[in-house]
């Protein structure tokens, strides 16, 4: 994100009625586009650390990670969005978080920033005709400046299917 935004951000901000009450959102990237999580979902950011791979897992499960002894799932959300895969690289981090009764890991290109977004710019998701499958992970877009940041439902992240298969795998 280039400073000038950055700062059109925080003006943006600083004009907000401090009556109104605020969401605030880890901002990460897949590729050019922003997604934003409600931080109080988020336990931790790491960087990536090795992956055992789990066999017959879908696509997108990459396998699993230790963190601090604790085996943790890994799902690339760029698979899961049915993104292109690219590899992994410096920038690469995985989101911890608390989904139900599960901790998850989220593979993501780059994590930017935890930001406040005013409850009133953020509108409902699109109703697409044929995406209703990807449309049940968004809660929200959310309108800052001249961009729109897709806000996700961690919770919708992983299908019921997807919750039986993490919920075999032993967490310690």
């Amino acid at each position: 994100m280039a400073n000038n935004d950055l700062e059109d951000n925080v003006l943006l901000l600083d004009d907000e009625d401090p009556d109104t009450p605020n969401n605030k959102y880890l901002l990460f990237h897949l590729g050019k586009e922003e997604y934003g999580i409600d931080i109080a979902q988020v336990t931790a950011i790491e960087e990536l650390p090795n992956i055992t791979v789990i066999p017959d897992m879908p696509e997108y499960i990459k396998g699993v990670i230790n963190l601090r002894g604790k085996v943790i799932p890994a799902v690339d959300l760029r698979l899961r969005f049915g993104l292109k895969e690219r590899e992994y690289d410096n920038r690469t981090c995985i989101i911890i978080v608390k989904v139900k009764d599960n901790t998850i890991g989220f593979i993501v290109d780059t994590v930017s920033e935890v930001h406040d977004i005013q409850k009133s710019n953020i509108g409902a998701p699109p109703s697409f005709k044929n995406a209703s499958r990807h449309n049940q992970y968004i809660q929200g877009l959310a309108k800052q400046g001249e961009e729109v940041k897709i806000l996700l439902d961690v919770e919708k992240l992983i299908s019921g299917e997807d919750q039986n298969i993490l919920n075999d795998i032993p967490e310690e």
